[in-house]
């Protein structure tokens, strides 16, 4: 079997991955005050306001605390001359291989939170799927692409 990829992402992909989270987590905050506030007008049992709000924590706290470490814990690359190796997921974990005569191109984009922090993902396109390295280092997200774009374009002249 083949080994594990090893390049792992950003440590910084941590606290992005944290403060989009508390972001959501604040929309849906507000969201059961408004219910909760809806409820109250309409005179129902405050019990759907707090079994809302018992909901809301859990998954707050899930999304905020734990989910971020699986990922970056999980997440792993690795581009090889023939191809890129791809590892993510929460629970169950994917290994996708991508050759290389199948890129068609790549790119980097940024958010306004990976910006912040200095971040970018580079997404690699091929004619049926689009796949994402997720917060690497503005810099290496940089070299890796024209790295993935060289060897595509070297295998294309090779085919």
């Amino acid at each position: 079997m083949r080994e594990l990829p090893k390049t792992q992402i950003s440590l910084k992909a941590l606290t992005v991955w944290k403060l989009s989270a508390l972001i959501s987590a604040i929309i849906f905050f507000l969201i059961v005050v408004a219910i909760g506030v809806g409820v109250y007008f309409l005179e129902f049992t405050y019990w759907i306001t707090v079994a809302l709000a018992f909901v809301w924590l859990v998954i707050s706290l899930i999304s905020i605390f734990v989910i971020p470490k699986i990922k970056h814990r999980v997440w792993r690359y690795e581009v090889h001359e023939h191809e890129i190796e791809l590892q993510y997921g929460l629970f169950v974990i994917k290994r996708v291989l991508i050759p290389m005569v199948r890129v068609q191109h790549v790119d980097t984009h940024q958010g306004p939170l990976l910006r912040k922090y200095q971040l970018a993902s580079v997404e690699i396109s091929t004619a049926a799927t689009k796949h994402e390295i997720p917060a690497l280092d503005l810099r290496e997200a940089d070299i890796l692409r024209d790295h993935i774009s060289r060897l595509a374009r070297v295998t294309d002249d090779d085919v």
